[in-house]
């Protein structure tokens, strides 16, 4: 994996430079083209050896625009230089690179709540006023439902969890309780 991120850093940092104060605006398309890339049958496709990467081109701007997506010039720069390269496989890590810099240019970190229940939009402003004091940072938060984490949250921003979940104390207790 290491190898990927490796890939995928001069594209995500020469997106970054040539976005500018547009990076914002750039991320989600980013996003979407990385999410693209991640479908098998479209990595078949492009490692067809009979498929040139202007069909690859057409043919991930054609399903980019048929999800409500019109690629920006820059952001089709870059997927014409990754596929002419043979790096479509390192699309979803250029798209996590690239947002990573915007986050780091904004002061802002993405964050994951994981919750047994659906959090609605009063008591997640609470929860993420909280947590940003506790993060010491701005968040974007992204709440994923995980019923087997019984109650309470996990939060996951960057490499750092706060794990609050019911499940989490359990595990504690038990190992209390066999040590």
């Amino acid at each position: 994996m290491a190898e990927l991120a490796t890939i995928a850093r001069p594209y995500a940092e020469a997106l970054f430079k040539a976005a500018g104060a547009d990076g914002a605006k750039l991320k989600q398309q980013v996003s979407s083209l990385g999410a693209l890339a991640e479908d098998a049958g479209l990595r078949q496709f492009a490692d067809n050896p009979k498929v040139g990467a202007t069909q690859v081109f057409d043919l991930v701007a054609g399903v980019a625009l048929q999800k409500g997506l019109a690629l920006d010039a820059k952001v089709g720069n870059l997927l014409r230089a990754v596929l002419d390269n043979g790096r479509l496989a390192a699309l979803p890590e250029i798209a996590a690179q690239f947002a990573a810099l915007v986050n780091a240019q904004g002061g802002v970190s993405d964050a994951v709540i994981e919750s047994a229940f659906p959090i609605d939009g009063a008591s997640l402003a609470d929860v993420v006023a909280t947590l940003e004091k506790r993060f010491k940072r701005k968040l974007n938060a992204k709440v994923e439902l995980k019923p087997e984490l019984i109650g309470g949250i996990r939060v996951i921003v960057g490499d750092e969890v706060l794990d609050t979940s019911v499940r989490a104390r359990l595990e504690q207790m038990q190992l209390a309780l066999t040590a």
